[in-house]
C-alpha cells in the first residue's frame, strides 16, 4: 500500500488518492489495448458500478457537473423553472440549473449534519419549482424520506448530488438506488477517483436512454462502438448533445479502485472514529456528528470550532495547522456569499446563517486511506496544542 507518513515528509496534505499496482497495471493494460477513449473498459465499469450498487443502469460520464447536467435535461428542466438546493455546496450543483435559463433556489443547512433542511424546503417552493437536488455533504446521507415524501406530495423529481457519497447508505439503502436520478464524482479528491469522472444511476429505462444519448453527441445508442471490430461506420444524431463521455484510461482506474472500495471506506471509517477519540475531550473544536440509521462514506472529517474557547478563529487555525506541516481545506463558501449568486440571483449575507455560521467554523483535516496511524496522530497532537497554547 502507498502511504504518506509525518516522520517521512515535511507535510501531510489534506488527501492523496490510493494508487497502487491494481490502477498502474489497469491503466497499462488499456494503453497497450489501444483503445483509449470510451470503450469496453467503461461498459465493463459501469455494468461493475451497477452490480455494487445494485441499480439498474450506471452512466459514466466525464464529471459530477456533466451527471447533475444531464440529469436536469432527462426531466426535462425548462427556462424559468426553479430547482431547490443546499446553499452549503460547491457551485456546481447550482450552476448547472442555469445552464437552462432555470433559477437556483438556495436552502439554509440543518445544524446536525449541515445538510439540506427538508423543515424549510416547503416554504421554498413555488409553482415554477420542478425538482430538488439534495447534497450528502461529506459523505453523510440527507435526510432521504422526508425530501422524497415532499417531493411526492409536490410531483417534484429528485436527484441526489453524491459527489461525496460512495459508498454511503441510508437505513439500508445504497446512495444512487433511492432517487430516479443520483450523480456521483470521481473527481481526484473523492472516495473512488480516477482523476475526472463521474456517474449518473437509475432505476428508470427512459431516463437512462436519453442520457445515454446526450451524453456523446447525440448520437444513436452505442456508436462508440463504430472503431471496433463489432460496430458499424453509420450513426445518426439524434438530438444537440453534449461532450461528455469517460475514457477507458479512466474506467481502468475506476474499476481497480470500485474493487477495494470497501477496504478504503472501512480505513477512512477507522480514521474517523481515530479522530474522534483523540479529539472528543477538546471543548475547542465540535466533532462531525453521525446519525445511527446511515452508513458514512467519511469522504471528509469536518470540525467546527468552538469561538468561545479559543482566541483566534477559523483562518488562524489552519494557518497554524499549515506552518506544522498539516494541510487541511475549507467546505464550503456558501453559494450565496459569492458575487455571481448575490449578481444574478439577489442572494445576500444574513438570508441562512445556519450554514454561514458553519462555514465561519469549519476546518476539513486530513482523511483519506493512504493515511497512518501516526498520520491521523500527529493532526490530533497538533490540535491538542493549538486549542491549549490558544485557549481563551
Amino acid at each position: 500500500m502507498s502511504t504518506l507518513t509525518s516522520e517521512a515528509v515535511r507535510y501531510l496534505p489534506f488527501h492523496l488518492p490510493l494508487l497502487e499496482q491494481e490502477e498502474i497495471d489497469g491503466v497499462v493494460e488499456t494503453l497497450k489495448s489501444g483503445w483509449i477513449t470510451t470503450g469496453p473498459k467503461v461498459q465493463e465499469f459501469e455494468e461493475a458500478f451497477a452490480r455494487f450498487l445494485g441499480v439498474r443502469h450506471a452512466l459514466a460520464v466525464s464529471s459530477c457537473t456533466a451527471a447533475l447536467h444531464l440529469a436536469l435535461d432527462a426531466i426535462g428542466l425548462q427556462e424559468g423553472d426553479e430547482v431547490l438546493l443546499p446553499t452549503l455546496t460547491f457551485t456546481a450543483t447550482a450552476e448547472v440549473v442555469t445552464y437552462f435559463k432555470a433559477k437556483p433556489v438556495l436552502v439554509d443547512s440543518e445544524n446536525s449534519y449541515f445538510n439540506l433542511d427538508p423543515e424549510q424546503l416547503e416554504r421554498y417552493c413555488s409553482g415554477r419549482t420542478r425538482a430538488i437536488i439534495p447534497v450528502h455533504f461529506g459523505g453523510h446521507p440527507c435526510e432521504m424520506d422526508r425530501i422524497t415524501e415532499l417531493a411526492r406530495l409536490r410531483n417534484l423529481r429528485v436527484i441526489e448530488d453524491a459527489a461525496h457519497a460512495f459508498p454511503a447508505q441510508y437505513r439500508g439503502r445504497y446512495v444512487g438506488t433511492i432517487s430516479p436520478l443520483t450523480a456521483f464524482s470521481f473527481y481526484a479528491t473523492k472516495t473512488l477517483a480516477t482523476g475526472e469522472g463521474g456517474m449518473v444511476t437509475t432505476e428508470d429505462n427512459a431516463l437512462a436512454d436519453r442520457i445515454s444519448l446526450m451524453r456523446l453527441h447525440g448520437m444513436s445508442r452505442d456508436a462508440w462502438k463504430r472503431y471496433s471490430a463489432q460496430g458499424s461506420w453509420r450513426y445518426e444524431v439524434l438530438e444537440a448533445g453534449y461532450k461528455y463521455n469517460l475514457t477507458d484510461i479512466q474506467a481502468a482506474l475506476g474499476l481497480a479502485q470500485l474493487a477495494k472500495a470497501e477496504r478504503m471506506l472501512k480505513k477512512r471509517a477507522w480514521l474517523a472514529r481515530h479522530y474522534t477519540e483523540g479529539l472528543r475531550s477538546l471543548d475547542a473544536f465540535r466533532l462531525p456528528r453521525v446519525c445511527a440509521d446511515v452508513q458514512h462514506a467519511w469522504h471528509l472529517y469536518v470540525i467546527l470550532l468552538e469561538p468561545q474557547a479559543l482566541t483566534i478563529g477559523r483562518d488562524e487555525v489552519i494557518e497554524e495547522l499549515r506552518s506544522r506541516g498539516v494541510g487541511t481545506a475549507v467546505h464550503f463558501i456558501p453559494l450565496h456569499l459569492h458575487p455571481y449568486y448575490q449578481k444574478q440571483w439577489g442572494y445576500r449575507r444574513g438570508q441562512f446563517p445556519v450554514a454561514e455560521d458553519y462555514f465561519e467554523r469549519c476546518v476539513s483535516i486530513p482523511l483519506y486511506p493512504g493515511m497512518t496511524e501516526a498520520d491521523a496522530d500527529y493532526v490530533i497532537e497538533n490540535l491538542h496544542d493549538i486549542a491549549y497554547r490558544f485557549r481563551a
